[in-house]
């Protein structure tokens, strides 16, 4: 069970605590130590086949290979999440399931600090995962950690379908993960919050890059990081993690992102006690307050995180009064 977090006296007051451990992750992530290969090819014998022994001596597979990546992603998703069918549709976003994770583990952290310390469980906490992509994995991990209900809107409807015959390979989920179209793109929460429904929480992991320009350069480094060179003639290196479209870019970048999202939840402000979003830059945290501040939130907190030598961070904001923060307290067991 998640400790309540520490209530620090700054500006942005941080969800809790930094992680310690030599990888920066959540106390409560599983992901913090190195992988298992023996008991995930126990769990997926599939993934033994792209499993070596690298140049320190230890077993790993080759991060610059897509297929390896999806069949390493299908093993942790069932050895420790019990997803027995987990697959994406090719040049979809793979993500890194440690961080993905993070994020929600976070999540937990900051949903205790309002219920009164413990974490609240179960299909009654319903959570809204904006942008749930081909791969539906905040839900899957959500529901499996903590029991939540999902919401996933997409803009995709090749993405939704890819999620949605995740969740059918995966009988116990039914009735636990909902998938919704947003069919007017660049609407974000408009048409996909129904009238009447609230959500405890809203997840957003928005695409920062501006342009599919910017995107492909991002990938070439990544690459050049991976050790690799560039393809022969002149062709651009497939990213081991992949990205399909809106998943990587979009006009403005996350900076136009989230100022349109917090624009759009202080039209819905009674609909979800805590609207959150992921912030890749640093530098967009100026423009993410100051949008914050225009649209009249309540409060708002920001959390460092940390996996390897990517940093990014959580915002949170709310606009619940007190009389309302103490009825979910009550409410959710505090």
């Amino acid at each position: 069970m998640h400790k309540k977090p520490a209530k620090p006296q700054a500006p942005h007051r941080s969800v809790t605590d930094k992680a310690e451990g030599k990888s920066g992750l959540h106390p409560h992530n599983p992901h913090r130590q190195r992988y298992d290969f023996s008991a995930l090819t126990a769990s997926s014998p599939e993934l033994a086949a792209y499993v070596a022994t690298n140049a320190y001596g230890d077993a790993s597979i080759d991060f610059a290979n897509p297929l390896a990546v999806k069949a390493l992603n299908r093993a942790l998703l069932k050895h420790h999440y019990q997803i027995g069918h987990w697959d994406i549709p090719d040049g979809y976003l793979c993500p890194p399931i440690p961080g993905r994770a993070d994020y929600l583990h976070y999540l937990a952290d900051l949903l205790a600090d309002s219920a009164g310390g413990e974490v609240p469980q179960g299909p009654e906490v319903r959570v809204l995962d904006i942008g749930v992509g081909a791969n539906c994995i905040y839900p899957l991990i959500g529901h499996r950690s903590f029991g939540w209900d999902f919401v996933g809107s997409d803009i995709d409807p090749q993405a939704l379908a890819s999620a949605q015959a995740i969740v059918d390979g995966n009988p116990s989920l039914a009735g636990h993960i909902e998938l919704r179209l947003q069919a007017s793109p660049p609407a974000i929460l408009v048409g996909v919050m129904r009238p009447g429904e609230w959500f405890d929480i809203c997840l957003c992991n928005p695409p920062f890059h501006t342009s599919l320009a910017e995107a492909t350069a991002g990938s070439q480094r990544k690459w050049k990081n991976l050790g690799k060179e560039a393809v022969a003639g002149g062709q651009q290196p497939v990213l081991n993690f992949g990205g399909h479209g809106g998943e990587l870019w979009c006009d403005g970048g996350e900076e136009k992102f989230i100022r349109r999202l917090i624009s759009e939840s202080s039209q819905v402000p009674s609909s979800c006690y805590w609207f959150t979003t992921l912030v890749s830059r640093a530098s967009s945290l100026p423009v993410v307050y100051e949008a914050l501040e225009k649209a009249g939130v309540a409060q708002h907190l920001t959390q460092d995180m940390t996996q390897g030598q990517k940093q990014s961070r959580i915002v949170a904001w709310t606009f619940w009064d007190q009389k309302q923060r103490n009825a979910y307290r009550k409410m959710r067991g505090g």
